[in-house]
């Protein structure tokens, strides 16, 4: 039986983020966030089980067809995009991962706005808050239409193992992004900005000390957790956005 969250229908977007701290704006030169493999259309989605909300990336919308800006379906509404035969299990994927916390891979076939029919990886990773609890589940949607060999067999073993390995790199990416997520959350405390502002600081941090966004997150929450002190060069940095209240490790 399905999460009595999913039944809900109310969709939610992310709120504007206050700034109150000036950041540099990073050059060309900054990391970005990884994609999807082989530079294939991706978007990325939240559900927040206690609100029964989404949240969608733009490239979300565009894979389905929609316009972006707009706000994401509710539940029944993106399970119609679905072909029927995917619709039953995609919501159990949701119920098992809200219940018990299970990651999911789905390779399913959608119907997007247009009429057009594309088959797609859909990955979900929940995310528990301190007391062990799903809250959210977040994943990314690839669009593997066109690296689909002809005669496609869904139960191909040479399918399946690639498969595998797209989904592989797809965790990985996404366990990059809540590393990303976390030193947001710790440079946001330190430093009393909003969530873009945040994201800001890391890419400069990025572009200025030449290390990866993913590789400046997972210093940060290394040194907020105590495992290891912060290289002096990111420290100096953030010091200099930091109020002076704030101590650094």
């Amino acid at each position: 039986m399905a999460s009595p969250a999913l039944s809900r229908h109310r969709s939610v977007t992310r709120p504007p983020s206050s700034t109150t701290v000036a950041v540099p704006c990073p050059g060309p030169e900054a990391a970005v966030e990884p994609g999807a493999p082989g530079g294939r259309v991706a978007g990325r989605y939240r559900f927040d089980r206690r609100s029964g909300g989404w949240w969608w990336s733009p490239e979300m919308f565009t894979l389905h067809g929609l316009p972006a800006g707009g706000e994401p379906p509710g539940t029944e509404e993106y399970l119609r995009f679905q072909h029927a035969e995917d619709r039953t299990r995609i919501l159990e994927a949701l119920a098992r991962a809200c219940a018990d916390g299970r990651a999911f891979a789905l390779e399913t076939r959608i119907v997007r706005a247009d009429g057009r029919d594309r088959t797609v990886v859909l990955v979900g990773e929940p995310q528990r808050d301190a007391a062990g609890e799903v809250t959210v589940i977040e994943g990314i949607c690839v669009d593997i239409t066109e690296g689909l060999p002809r005669g496609h067999d869904r139960g191909g073993v040479d399918r399946a193992s690639a498969l595998e390995a797209e989904v592989e790199q797809m965790r990985a990416a996404m366990a990059s992004r809540a590393a990303i997520e976390q030193a947001k959350g710790i440079l946001m405390l330190l430093t009393n900005c909003g969530d873009q502002v945040a994201f800001d600081l890391l890419a400069h941090i990025s572009s200025h000390t030449h290390r990866k966004v993913r590789d400046v997150a997972e210093v940060i929450t290394r040194s907020a957790a105590g495992q290891s002190r912060l290289p002096d060069d990111v420290r100096a940095i953030i010091r200099d956005a930091c109020p002076p209240s704030q101590p650094l490790r």
